[in-house]
């Protein structure tokens, strides 16, 4: 008889806002019952934190360079999750914690890539098996250590698809601080990549010109006007040789240099303009179903359905909550992992070989 575990996973995205939480049960393959969705704000200390943290780290020397206040932050960020999870455990029970970590540091190109948050620590605060660590087994077979949601991309559709809820070919565009795409084939193979910023140019814009965290529901760009100087420039100059380059990318590949002098708004408009514009040149043909936090921003999404002709739909349509299909992915990582099932391919990270990722802990 196939075994159904339960599982917590958690996400800490690169907006660096909070922590999404999702409790599944799952047999690891094609049965996937989602029991329990959250999400928690980081302090606004502690969010400051995280930001300043990952802009020093922009080469893998200031790993080293700024070791001690990666330290703290990894403490800090572990005791956040883990009060999390032991106040979901009076509410729902769960057997296992998929545990991401916050990224600081990733560089497909040097096969390094580093999430803060200690598993052993975790395990032993919360009295549960916790998987983590979930990249480098893909790293060390050759890939590129994300993405890695396309696992559990194929695994909702496949369950959508024999409810009849669903047509393939179909793709799944998450639009979170990097863009990531999962498309399935008729015959439910699976290619996927990073296809550029999603949130993580807009945001950090926003982050340095306003007080604000983020542009809600793309209101700053829709009173802004795109500088067609700077949107040319910086598609000559950055697209083609860098992310069609790459299977994976960071926030560090992208900075918002190139917008300095305009206004807030103009600003906005402008890299709103750019990220839809380099989104668009790498969806591809079928349905699209779009999840993660971008969905919201009316203006980018208004601009991506302009610049293409696939039809799209948010995932929050088939009555799943797109704001947490990371976490839920996570919880399925950890269920994959537990039960050695490979969790990366050589058509989703370009390893050399399906990867078994996770490292699991039991420390209490």
């Amino acid at each position: 008889m196939e075994k159904i575990l339960s599982s917590l996973g958690f996400m800490s995205g690169t907006s660096g806002d909070g922590v999404d939480t999702s409790v599944i049960s799952s047999n690891g393959k094609d049965i996937i019952n989602i029991k329990y969705n959250r999400f928690d704000p980081y302090p606004i200390t502690l969010s400051n934190k995280i930001h300043k943290v990952k802009e020093n780290i922009s080469e893998m020397k200031d790993l080293l360079k700024y070791s001690s206040d990666i330290e703290e932050l990894e403490i800090q960020i572990t005791n956040f999750h883990a009060d999390i999870a032991n106040k979901v455990s009076t509410e729902v029970d769960f057997d296992l914690i998929g545990f991401h970590g916050h990224t600081i540091y990733h560089n497909s190109e040097q096969k390094i890539s580093k999430q803060i948050g200690l598993g052993v620590d975790l395990s032993k605060k919360t009295k549960k098996t916790v998987v983590y660590n979930f990249r480098q087994e893909d790293i060390k077979n050759g890939g590129e250590g994300a993405p890695l949601t396309p696992i559990y991309h194929l695994a909702l559709i496949k369950e959508l698809f024999n409810e009849n809820r669903v047509k393939i070919p179909i793709s799944i565009l998450n639009i979170g601080g990097i863009a990531n795409i999962t498309e399935i084939d008729k015959d439910f193979k699976i290619k996927s990549r990073d296809i550029g910023p999603g949130n993580c140019l807009i945001d950090m814009w926003v982050r340095k010109n306003s007080n604000k965290l983020f542009d809600e529901n793309g209101n700053f760009a829709e009173e802004g006007k795109t500088d067609k100087f700077i949107f040319d420039q910086y598609l000559d100059n950055f697209y083609y040789s860098k992310i069609k380059s790459k299977r994976s990318l960071d926030t560090n590949d992208f900075d918002i240099s190139f917008a300095k002098g305009l206004s807030l708004e103009n600003g906005t408009a402008t890299i709103t303009d750019l990220t839809s514009e380099i989104l668009s040149k790498q969806v591809g043909n079928n349905n699209i179903y779009i999840c993660g936090g971008g969905r919201k921003n009316k203006s980018l999404i208004n601009s991506l359905k302009k610049k293409i002709s696939n039809n799209i739909f948010f995932i929050d349509d088939l009555n799943i909550d797109g704001d947490y299909i990371e976490s839920q992915a996570f919880a399925f990582l950890a269920v994959r992992s537990y039960l050695k099932f490979p969790i990366s391919f050589p058509s989703t990270t370009n390893c050399k070989r399906p990867s078994v990722g996770g490292t699991i802990t039991k420390n209490f």
